[in-house]
C-alpha cells in the first residue's frame, strides 16, 4: 500500500539500516496483541507473504480466500490480497491465546511492526513509527534482528522491486483512464492478481533454481529455497512490464 505522508509526523525523524539500532524490541509482547486488532484492509500481503502462508497451512490462493483467512481488495488501482479480519474485529491467525498461529511465516507488514519502510527512488530505509506500539519504553536491537527474516538481502531486493512495479502499474492505470482506456484498467489488476497470486510460484522456482544450479557447479555458493522463491518472483516482475505493454 502507498502512503504518502510527512515522516515528522509520524515517526521519530530518523531513518534506519539493517545493522542498526532501533526502539522496537517489545519483549515477546507478553500476551498483548493489540497491532493485530482493528486493521481492517491494513495488512497488504505481496507475493511472497502469499508464498508463505501457503506453505505454512498447506492451501492454495483459492482455500486462504474460502476459508477465511484472506480477503481481496482494491489497492491503489489494483485487486490485491490483505489479512482478514474476523467477527472479532481481530486477524484471522490471532489464536485464543491472543498469539499468532502463524508466526514464523507472518506477513512482512507484521514481521517489521512497529517500522515502516520509506523509498528513496532506488531502494527503501526503515523507519520508526512513534505512537503505534502501545507497549511503552521497547527496549534497542538491531533492526535485522528484530525483521528475523531469512536471506534478509534478498528479501529487501525482492521488497524493493515488488514496490517500483507495483508503482508503475499504478503510473499505468492513470495513462489508461486519462487515455479513454478505462477498461484495460480492469485487466490490468486481474492480470496481476492471476500472475502474482493466483498461479504458483513453484515452477518459476524451478527455472530459477536450474539458472542458480548451473551458475554455481563448483558448489562453492549454493542458493536456500527461499533465494530461489525471491529469484523466481522477481524474474517474474521483469516478465510482466513486457506483459503490461500489450494493455496499451
Amino acid at each position: 500500500m502507498l502512503r504518502e505522508c510527512n515522516l515528522s509526523d509520524i515517526s521519530d525523524g530518523k531513518m534506519y539500516g539493517l545493522n542498526d539500532m532501533v526502539k522496537a524490541d517489545s519483549g515477546g509482547c507478553a500476551g498483548c496483541h493489540k497491532c493485530c486488532t482493528n486493521m481492517a484492509q491494513s495488512i497488504v500481503l505481496d507475493p511472497y507473504d502469499v508464498y508463505m502462508l501457503k506453505n505454512r497451512l498447506g492451501q492454495s490462493f483459492q482455500e486462504l480466500l474460502n476459508n477465511g483467512y484472506i480477503e481481496l481488495n482494491m489497492v491503489d488501482g489494483l485487486i490485491l490480497p490483505n489479512i482478514k479480519m474476523n467477527g472479532k474485529n481481530q486477524c484471522s491467525f490471532l489464536n485464543e491465546e491472543g498469539r499468532c498461529s502463524v508466526h514464523e511465516a507472518r506477513p512482512g507488514i507484521c514481521r517489521i511492526f512497529p517500522l515502516g519502510r520509506v523509498y528513496d527512488g532506488k531502494g527503501f530505509s526503515y523507519f520508526l513509527q512513534t505512537d503505534q506500539c502501545v507497549r511503552k519504553n521497547n527496549a534497542k536491537i538491531k533492526v535485522k534482528k528484530w525483521i528475523d527474516t531469512e536471506n534478509v538481502n534478498d528479501n529487501q531486493a525482492f521488497i524493493s522491486k515488488w514496490h517500483y512495479f507495483i508503482k508503475h502499474v499504478g503510473e499505468k492505470n492513470v495513462f489508461l483512464r486519462d487515455s479513454g482506456r478505462g477498461e484495460s484498467v480492469n485487466d490490468v489488476a486481474m492480470y496481476v492478481l492471476n500472475e502474482f497470486y493466483v498461479k504458483s510460484v513453484e515452477g518459476q522456482k524451478e527455472a530459477a533454481d536450474e539458472v542458480s544450479n548451473n551458475n554455481n557447479k563448483d558448489g562453492i555458493s549454493q542458493k536456500t529455497d527461499n533465494t530461489g522463491i525471491y529469484n523466481a518472483l522477481m524474474c517474474m516482475i521483469d516478465r510482466a512490464y513486457g506483459s503490461l505493454e500489450t494493455y496499451g
